[in-house]
C-alpha cells in the first residue's frame, strides 16, 4: 500500500509563495502519476497540476505561470511551488497517486488560506 503526507500549507497574503509537499511511502514503486488537487471553499475538488513518472507535467489554466510541480525522487516527494499567489487559490489541496493496477489514492489534504 501506498500512504501520501501533504504539508506545507497556511495563510498567505495576495502576491506570496507556498511550497506544499507530499510524501509517500509504501508500495512507491507502483505509482505511474502523481497529481495535485484542490477543493475551494463550497466548491467540487478540482485538478491543479499532474506529474507522471515518465513524460512532462501538466497544469490547470490558471495556474499556469504560477505554479511548478517537480519531484525528488531520493526523498520520495512531490513538491508544488505556488507562487503569485490569489484569494482565489484559497482551497486544501489533495495529493493524488495513481498506481500501475489503477488505484486512486490521496492524502488528508493542507490548507491554503490567500488572504491579507
Amino acid at each position: 500500500q501506498v500512504q501520501l503526507v501533504e504539508s506545507g500549507g497556511g495563510l498567505v497574503q495576495p502576491g506570496g509563495s507556498l511550497r506544499l509537499s507530499c510524501a509517500a511511502s509504501g508500495s512507491i514503486s507502483s505509482i505511474i502519476v502523481m497529481a495535485w488537487y484542490r477543493q475551494p471553499p463550497r466548491k467540487q475538488r478540482e485538478w491543479v497540476a499532474t506529474i507522471p513518472t515518465t513524460g512532462i507535467t501538466s497544469y490547470k489554466d490558471s495556474v499556469k505561470g504560477r505554479f511548478t510541480v517537480s519531484r525528488d525522487n531520493a526523498k520520495n516527494t512531490v513538491y508544488l511551488q505556488m507562487n503569485t499567489l490569489k484569494a482565489e487559490d484559497t482551497a486544501v489541496y489533495y495529493c493524488n497517486a495513481v498506481l500501475a493496477r489503477g488505484q486512486s489514492l490521496w492524502g488528508q489534504g493542507t490548507q491554503v488560506t490567500v488572504s491579507s
